[in-house]
């Protein structure tokens, strides 16, 4: 049985149990059971990772849709994911993936994941739409490829993972949405993910600017009691300020009823513009509204002049005056982009 999966990597036997250090989690898990992710299974004292390559999805997105503003923008990517994921989120749109905890999907090697993108005429592969550290072993070898060939590498997460698998991680990420829930806010990660609080998320993106990975951070605001703590908010954008630096691109997600919670209403654009413009008193450079499409928002403007550089209908962008070195055309600024990326 072991010889049809990959063994995994970022775990250790402890007594009678292994311990999968991959994410934040840190499973402790008996021979013959599975972790909190549904797809990391003990075989004869060993982990095995059972979705390695069993694609559930892939797809050519704009790079937009991630959401990356500032890294590549306009070009597109190749969007993979599984199944399965470490966290529990109530209202996941992703939900008949990312909760699904039966691996069926065929084989796909990881060179036909950089055929396919060379194929279509992708610029970079994106791991995505369920969490890509717990598909981490298969990111991994795809990524390699992915340089190799000359795309780039981005990673719409949860943040969620551990400092050993962001050493491995980090080698060959290039760019990475990290998304908060809620501002981060404690109780709302308890009541609603089963997550303990995002602390190890605020360490991972630590690291990941350390390493040199480019950052865009989104939150997605949910209209609970606890999705809407001010306090939450403000210690979110005060520790994007400090620590990843005020030009760091900050997303505010509406939310949309889905799965166990469809019962609460969408955020309304109100509540995003409030919390947008407490962000820009903050000191936040780069402030959008996702999910609001033909919202003013959606745009990227100048730091320095105020001129709006960037023109965006939802995924799409209409128009473009910022020149090749990243600087404004009309005053001559030099914004946070990332235009030509190489290996």
């Amino acid at each position: 049985m072991a010889t049809t999966y990959v063994e995994a990597r970022f775990w250790e036997r402890e007594n009678s149990r292994i311990h999968c250090y991959l994410c934040a989690r840190h499973c402790r898990i008996p021979d013959g059971s599975i972790g909190f992710c549904g797809v990391r299974k003990v075989i004869d004292g060993r982990l095995y990772a059972l979705n390695y390559g069993r694609l559930v999805t892939i797809n050519i997105d704009p790079i937009e849709k991630k959401p990356l503003s500032h890294f590549m923008p306009g070009t597109y990517v190749t969007s993979i994911a599984t199944a399965g994921c470490n966290y529990a989120c109530m209202y996941c749109q992703n939900w008949d993936i990312s909760q699904r905890r039966k691996v069926e999907e065929p084989y796909t090697p990881p060179e036909y994941v950089v055929e396919y993108t060379l194929r279509h005429n992708a610029q970079g592969i994106s791991y995505t739409y369920n969490e890509p550290t717990i598909f981490a072993e298969y990111a991994i070898d795809v990524m390699k490829l992915a340089h190799k060939n000359r795309l780039f590498n981005t990673w719409v997460t949860n943040g969620y993972m551990t400092g050993e698998a962001l050493d491995e991680i980090g080698k060959y990420l290039d760019a990475a949405t990290v998304d908060f829930k809620g501002h981060g806010n404690r109780e709302f990660y308890r009541k609603y993910i089963w997550v303990k609080d995002a602390e190890d998320i605020f360490n991972s993106l630590k690291v990941m600017k350390e390493k040199g990975i480019f950052i865009e951070i989104t939150d997605l605001v949910v209209p609970v009691k606890e999705g809407l703590e001010e306090s939450s908010f403000i210690r979110l954008i005060k520790f994007v300020y400090d620590e990843l630096g005020p030009e760091t691109p900050f997303h505010l997600l509406r939310f949309h009823p889905d799965y166990k919670m469809i019962n609460v209403p969408p955020t309304s654009v109100e509540i995003l513009e409030k919390y947008a413009s407490k962000a820009r008193e903050y000191g936040l450079k780069h402030v959008y509204i996702g999910n609001v499409w033909g919202h003013p928002l959606e745009d990227t403007y100048c730091p320095g002049c105020g001129r709006k550089v960037v023109d965006r209908y939802g995924f799409y962008i209409e128009s473009f005056d910022i020149d090749e070195q990243g600087r404004c055309i009309h005053c001559g600024y030099k914004l946070n982009l990332v235009l030509n990326w190489r290996v």
